[in-house]
């Protein structure tokens, strides 16, 4: 769109369906390139992703042209089929229905960044069910807890 100029920073966070540990610290780095591939492939700018064993936060600068429940349903539905091709796991991997979708200003891009990429360390602190929580309190999102997600205990 010419003459059309945005500035769109999102976190998006999605779990493994059942909040399962599937994602090894093995095959991690082999699909933060595969999911870059999608960002890029849908002209999307990414500036950090980050795979902990049950959940994925990806920061990305998003054009007008493709919407943000377009480019979650790619990622997931690539990396899903990309997993399973590999056979990561025994049996069916799937991404659990849903994801957050959290907007940030130009000023909070590096810490965003730094959040995201100290990942293993945060979470030695606080569970995924905690952090999301979190999300939901401090962006005043309001929720029912029965469509959040699958939870296991933690």
């Amino acid at each position: 769109m010419a003459n059309t100029y945005t500035q769109i920073y999102i976190q998006i966070v999605f779990a493994v369906k059942g909040r399962q540990n599937l994602i090894s610290k093995e095959n991690r780095e082999e699909l933060h390139k595969f999911i870059t591939g999608i960002i890029s492939h849908r002209n999307q700018k990414l500036f950090a992703v980050f795979a902990m064993p049950d959940h994925v936060h990806i920061l990305v600068s998003m054009s007008p042209t493709v919407s943000i429940s377009d480019l979650v349903r790619d990622i997931k539905a690539g990396s899903s089929k990309f997993i399973n091709d590999k056979k990561w796991t025994n049996g069916q991997f799937n991404w659990q229905e849903g994801y957050g979708a959290f907007s940030y200003s130009k000023s909070s891009v590096d810490s965003v960044v730094k959040y995201i990429l100290n990942q293993e360390e945060h979470h030695k602190k606080k569970t995924f069910r905690e952090e999301y929580l979190d999300f939901m309190e401090k962006f005043e999102i309001e929720y029912d807890p029965k469509y959040l997600f699958d939870w296991v205990e933690d």
